[in-house]
């Protein structure tokens, strides 16, 4: 069974007026199904703010839901070895 994934408008999101709504339909969707932005096409301004705002979404659910996500930490050690 394929997932269902909800529309902007049905989680409380307005778009504005400035921006395309099906180019950022296609964000929101894009980024629910957790793509990244790889082609041209997605980097204009109504797919981007589409994509962050299923971002937004997705992180807001995950809290409500009691989800934790931990802030990615990286470590790196480096030994340095003389040559005598």
């Amino acid at each position: 069974m394929r997932p269902i994934y909800p529309n902007p408008t049905d989680v409380g999101i307005t778009i504005p007026r400035h921006l395309l709504s099906e180019r950022f339909h296609e964000g929101f969707l894009h980024a629910l199904k957790d793509g990244q932005l790889t082609e041209i096409k997605q980097l204009r301004l109504s797919f981007r703010e589409g994509y962050r705002a299923a971002k937004f979404y997705l992180r807001d659910l995950r809290q409500r839901q009691g989800i934790i996500s931990f802030p990615i930490q990286g470590r790196v050690k480096i030994k340095a070895i003389g040559m005598h």
